[in-house]
Formats: C-alpha cells, structure tokens, sequence
C-alpha cells in the first residue's frame, strides 16, 4: 500500500456543470424563448443560456420580469429594486446588466454608484425604495409598520408594496440561478461591470 496520496484536484466552479446553451443545443421547451431573448437585446446573454437547462426556470423567470415591467413602478424604482437585490445577493453579472439598465435611463451616476456600493441614495424617494426592500427581506415580507409607512409616505401605495414584492422574487430568482451556474458578465456589459 502506498503511503502518496494522489494530488487533489482543485474544485472547479459551478459553471462547469452548466455549458452556455444555443437556441439549437437547448431543451426544446427552452428555443423559443432563446431566440426572443436574442432578437429583443441582439445577442444571447450567458445567464439565459445557462438558465435554458431549466426551461421552466427560464419561462418563469421571463414571464416574472415581464410582469414586473408592467406594473405601476416606474422604470428607475424598477431598476432600483433589481440592483438593491443584485447587490444584496451578489450577483455581479446582474450589477452590470442593471447598470448598464440605469444609464440607458439616464440616472444620476451618484445613484448607481450608491446603488453599487449599497449605499444610501441621494434621491429620498429612491431611497425609501432602497430599505423597504431591505426591509422585506430582513422581515421575510413581515414589514414591520414603520418600515411601511416610511415607504408610503413616499407617495407608493400598498399595490406598489406587493409589486416590489414580485420584483423581489423575480430577481432574487435570477440571481440565485446565475450565482448557481457562475454565469459571466458578456463582452456587452464588461464596460458596466
């Protein structure tokens, strides 16, 4: 018996298990949503490629952000939300995707910089946005009363309170899976990263 061990290998990343997907290698459940992801941004983002191994995932997480966009939040406290949960969990390929998102809105660059860096926000009513999603994640949704209020007092209502709920989910979805598949930023979004 042999007193050597053999060498350990090093752990490999997540991603390894899961290969970027192309509307042609993907379940066939996943293509048509592949080729709208592509034809809407121009390219085929590696987290949608990678989230295509699960194509209920990927619908869901799709009809979720669609559903978000049509509430009655605007763009920037859309935006808002998703960086504030970007950061919070980590996801720096959706640091840069949301963004590249706030400069095609034209934000205040000291806002995404405080969004980044999870800072409070020079703008009050954004801010009031910024912890009240801190607040349903610390609470897991039980908000305490305070915490509602200071939001509202901000002219939401409590629609707007439920729909950055949704927001929450669909993109804690997102970055859950894209931390999970170690999906890179693309070449279209390292100038945000």
């Amino acid at each position: 018996m042999s007193t050597t061990s053999a060498a350990v290998p090093a752990p490999s990343s997540t991603g390894t298990h899961f290969p970027d997907l192309t509307p042609d290698t993907a379940p066939p459940a996943a293509r048509r949503q592949l080729e709208q992801v592509t034809r809407h941004l121009g390219y085929l983002p590696s987290a949608a490629a990678r989230l295509a191994h699960s194509p209920q995932l990927l619908d869901g997480f799709l009809k979720l952000t669609a559903l978000f966009d049509t509430t009655e939040l605007d763009p920037t406290v859309r935006e808002t939300v998703i960086l504030t949960i970007a950061t919070r969990n980590g996801c720096h390929l959706c640091v840069a995707m949301h963004t590249a998102a706030l400069t095609r809105l034209d934000a205040a660059p000291e806002l995404i910089t405080a969004l980044r860096t999870q800072q409070p926000l020079p703008d009050a009513r954004l801010e009031a946005v910024r912890r009240f999603v801190h607040s349903v994640l610390d609470h897991t949704g039980a908000v305490p009363e305070p915490d509602l209020a200071a939001f509202l007092a901000h002219g939401f209502t409590p629609r707007n309170a439920l729909e950055i709920v949704l927001g929450i989910g669909a993109y804690t979805l997102s970055t859950f899976a894209n931390r999970l598949t170690d999906a890179p930023v693309d070449p279209q979004l390292a100038p945000y990263a």
